[in-house]
């Protein structure tokens, strides 16, 4: 068994883990640590885009798209923050390089997905979080005070009087380490390596939420489970290639197996795959349809380039016939309940992203809000662990 001191270990390396670490003093000693590679984590996976407060004048249509979608069991609270940080946000990854498309007058472009009002989501092509993610991990390895570490695992939380102090982890090789730490972020991802269909990486099955449940941390909403509408369907095993709910946004429809619209594409998830399960039903299928006729060919090539490759790859050109898609699990709204700063009930442990619920989502998720929610409470986790050391450094 080997014993490591850091000041912070961070479990996780989406946009969560990523941004708390950039977001936390340079001074500090930090450990990230991810159960496979750095490339494999969820956030990668996330294509339609990020929310962002279009303007003054949206606050209150954004709120309520947020509120609606999540059935009004939403934390007002944590809603009201997310929003009001979101152009910070936007403002602070346009800085460290993301790529969201522009007009050609160099503002900001905006696409529209399911239950939204308005166009408010920014974005990059069809692989929004590829681009945050690729962009965060390039500035956390330029920083000489973090180290990552692949291939290790979090096995449970080293717990003093009652207060995170560190971890215990697993390494590839089966080595044990004592990681000891006066604070603990986890940002573990959600849970679709539990589901037989998923759109997740496998290896991500709540490891968080489960060692927190050991230690009595508080859990919140853990049956809210989100079923995306639309992932690719076919008979091969594995993860379910999405097909992004900005399609929809841009007009892709849905249709039986008479080729018949059945639904408002535009409803909000749980909605829509309601919806599809019934038609399923109904007609003794195992899939629905889903055709691009209505979306401009540029759009469709430009927008989404790589749901188009993969289209064809398995054998659909979604520029001329229908694609069979069936809803999968996609995202995990509730988790270790957090309050505002991303705390969880034993102090010094912190959870942000999918493994934690701090409530933005309520009952069901207003798409592209994951990545934003990520990143808010991540800076908002990292300044609080920040403003503890204040007398020892400062951000």
């Amino acid at each position: 068994m080997e014993n490591m001191e850091y000041d912070v270990v961070i479990v996780g390396c989406g946009v969560g883990g990523l941004y708390t670490a950039l977001n936390l003093p340079r001074d500090k000693k930090i450990l990230m640590i991810t159960k496979s590679d750095v490339e494999s984590s969820d956030s990668m996976l996330a294509q339609g885009g990020i929310c962002v407060l279009h303007d003054p004048d949206d606050y209150e249509a954004y709120f309520e798209d947020t509120m609606k979608a999540g059935h009004y069991e939403n934390r007002r609270e944590s809603v009201d923050i997310m929003i009001r940080s979101s152009r910070t946000v936007i403002n602070d990854l346009l800085r460290l390089g993301v790529r969201f498309e522009k007009n050609a007058d160099g503002t900001l472009k905006y696409t529209r997905e399911g239950a939204h009002s308005r166009a408010r989501i920014c974005f990059h092509e069809d692989v929004t979080g590829k681009e945050i993610t690729t962009t965060l991990l390039e500035q956390v390895r330029k920083l000489d005070n973090v180290k990552l570490a692949e291939y290790v695992t979090m096995v449970d939380v080293v717990e003093k009087d009652k207060t995170c102090q560190g971890i215990k982890a697993q390494t590839k090789d089966k080595n044990e380490l004592i990681i000891k730490a006066p604070f603990v972020v986890m940002a573990t991802g959600g849970i679709g390596g539990l589901y037989e269909h998923s759109t997740n990486f496998p290896h991500l099955t709540g490891d968080g939420c489960r060692i927190a449940k050991k230690h009595n941390v508080e859990l919140e909403h853990m049956d809210y489970v989100q079923i995306h509408p639309t992932s690719l369907y076919t008979e091969n095993k594995g993860r379910s290639f999405l097909i992004s709910e900005s399609a929809r946004g841009e007009n892709a429809i849905l249709l039986n197996n008479k080729k018949q619209r059945f639904v408002n594409e535009l409803l909000p998830r749980d909605v829509v795959s309601k919806a599809i399960y019934a038609e399923m039903e109904k007609e003794g299928s195992k899939h629905v349809w889903m055709s691009f006729e209505k979306v401009p060919q540029d759009v469709i090539l430009n927008h989404f380039p790589h749901i188009y490759e993969k289209c064809r790859e398995e054998g659909y050109n979604i520029l001329k016939e229908l694609i069979p898609v069936v809803p999968a699990q996609h995202y995990f709204m509730g988790g270790v309940h957090v309050n505002s700063n991303s705390e969880t009930t034993m102090p010094n442990l912190f959870a942000v992203g999918e493994t934690s619920c701090n409530g933005v989502h309520g009952k069901n998720r207003l798409a592209s809000n994951s990545l934003l929610e990520s990143l808010v409470f991540a800076a908002r986790a990292a300044r609080e662990i920040a403003k503890r050391t204040v007398g020892e450094n400062a951000v």
